[in-house]
C-alpha cells in the first residue's frame, strides 16, 4: 500500500514536471516569434520611412508606445498593400500623425 501511494505520487509529480516542461517551451516559442515579428516590421519601417521619420516615430515610441506601435502597424499593412509607393518623409508622418491624433478637449475655467 505504501508503495503505491509513492508510486502514485511519484506520477504526479513527473505529470506536474512535464506540463511545466510543456508550458515554458510554449512561452519560449510564443517570445520568438514575436521576436522575429517585431524585426520583420523593424525591417519594413527602413524601407518605407525616411531616416528623420524613423527617429520621430522612436522617439513618439518612448512616450507613447501603443500608439506608436498602432502607427507602425498601420504603417506596414499599408505598404503591404501596396498604397505607399515612396518612402515617407519626416513631414509625410507629421502629417499622418496629426491626423491620427485624437482632437483634444479645450477646457475652460472662468471663475465668478
Amino acid at each position: 500500500m505504501v508503495d503505491d501511494e509513492l508510486a502514485e505520487l511519484r506520477r504526479q509529480r513527473m505529470e506536474q514536471l512535464q506540463q511545466q516542461a510543456m508550458e515554458q517551451q510554449a512561452l519560449e516559442e510564443e517570445a520568438l516569434r514575436q521576436q522575429q515579428i517585431e524585426a520583420q516590421i523593424r525591417l519594413a519601417l527602413m524601407e518605407i520611412l525616411e531616416p528623420e521619420a524613423r527617429e520621430r516615430l522612436n522617439t513618439i515610441k518612448l512616450t507613447r508606445p501603443e500608439f506608436a506601435r498602432a502607427v507602425e502597424q498601420q504603417l506596414v499593412m499599408l505598404a503591404q498593400s501596396g498604397r505607399i509607393r515612396q518612402r515617407i518623409t519626416d513631414e509625410q508622418l507629421r502629417s499622418l500623425l496629426a491626423q491620427l491624433t485624437p482632437a483634444k478637449k479645450d477646457y475652460r475655467i472662468t471663475r465668478k
